[in-house]
């Protein structure tokens, strides 16, 4: 019997949350939180049940979401991918902050059509 967790065993899990709502053909995803290995499984199943449900204009609003790892862009790479194959549209929303940086450091903010408003990529 172990009377002291293990250093990895007491991990504090900071949940993802998720909004999908529509607008004139868009589909938006509003992402509060953080995305990373625990928490990217659920961004990539609501893309994908989009995604399966025949969306091809979708919008992953970022500007709540306070760290991204890697897991999580490839979440949104492979969004775009799926999109892309399908002549459909992803954009970001990502005005400021962490996440912006690392899309900017990743080089992503040259792949990815980042706004700074749910309107201006909707627009």
């Amino acid at each position: 019997m172990r009377l002291h967790p293990g250093p990895y065993e007491e991990v504090a899990r900071i949940d993802i949350q998720l909004d999908i709502e529509g607008t004139e053909g868009w589909r938006i995803v509003r992402v509060g939180g953080e995305v990373d290995l625990f928490t990217a499984p659920k961004l990539k199943e609501g893309i994908l049940d989009l995604l399966n449900g025949g969306v091809t204009k979708l919008v992953v609003d970022l500007e709540k979401v306070d760290f991204m790892d890697s897991t999580g862009l490839g979440v949104l790479v492979g969004a775009l991918r799926r999109l892309k194959e399908r002549d459909g549209t992803l954009s970001l929303v990502c005005p400021q902050g962490p996440v912006l940086r690392v899309l900017e450091v990743t080089g992503l903010s040259k792949v990815f059509d980042i706004h700074d408003t749910v309107g201006d990529a909707t627009g």
